[in-house]
């Protein structure tokens, strides 16, 4: 339990096409469990154990960090039965967590896209964050966060990419992309 809970939790949206919005996200969770506070990440359309995932298990191990997804990228305008699947498990423990209240700080890593294409309705995403705890901290990530999602938020941060080596030819590489 932490040593005080938030007086206002606050409803946080990292969006873009620019590279950064799970590691910001990270940074957050990780300062938030460094002041005692409980923290829940869950990730959408992760189907590996990333580096984060590993991260959390070893610096903090009183955050509690789930992924859902298979490997590869999932096809958000025809998902597979078992993408969807996945996404509806992920949902129903982020309302769970989120409503509840137990955790100081809920993270739902890259569930923009999954708003977006409608694998979970729009709607029912905000009246979960209309009706959360008031010391309930929701961060939302992942590119084409939703107009009435950017609307609902305290905080939108749009990540802007200026310039990548992916436009060099670099793949993505093990500790920094994943």
């Amino acid at each position: 339990m932490a040593k005080e809970r938030l007086s206002k939790g606050m409803i946080q949206v990292y969006t873009g096409d620019g590279k950064g919005k799970t590691t910001c996200a990270l940074g957050l969770a990780f300062r938030a469990v460094g002041q005692g506070f409980r923290v829940f990440m869950i990730q959408f359309l992760k189907g590996r154990e990333t580096g984060e995932a590993q991260a959390a298990a070893r610096l903090a191990p009183e955050m509690t960090l789930r992924y859902f997804g298979r490997p590869g990228l999932v096809n958000l305008k025809s998902p597979a039965p078992e993408d969807l699947a996945l996404v509806k498990e992920a949902w129903d423990l982020a309302r769970q967590v989120i409503t509840k209240g137990d955790h100081d700080l809920v993270v739902l890593d890259e569930i923009n896209l999954v708003l977006t294409y409608n694998l979970v309705p729009l709607d029912q995403a905000l009246e979960v964050l209309r009706s959360r705890p008031p010391w309930v901290e929701v961060v939302l990530t992942g590119r084409q966060a939703p107009p009435e999602l950017v609307e609902l938020a305290d905080l939108v941060t749009e990540m802007r990419p200026v310039k990548h080596y992916y436009q060099a030819g670099v793949k993505s590489r093990r500790g920094i992309e994943w």
